[in-house]
């Protein structure tokens, strides 16, 4: 009997457009968490400072999820 399970072109890819739309979940999920966190302290860096800090708390919640879901996918 044969063993096909190294055979190249046997083992099943993968879909691109559906591992792209879990990607964006996991990305919309972690967005969504961090996005709190990134209000209150860019609110008391604002406060204590008495200015308004350079990145908004959306820029930085997106900046969150732009490092934590990739390291997600690479695991």
């Amino acid at each position: 009997m044969t063993d096909m399970t190294n055979t190249p072109g046997v083992a099943r890819k993968r879909s691109t457009s559906a591992a792209t739309r879990e990607y964006y979940v996991y990305f919309a999920v972690i967005f969504l968490a961090t996005l709190p966190l990134a209000f209150l302290t860019w609110t008391l860096t604002a406060l204590r400072q008495l200015a308004l800090p350079s990145k908004g708390p959306v820029k930085s919640a997106w900046s969150q999820a732009q490092i934590i879901t990739p390291r997600i996918f690479s695991a």
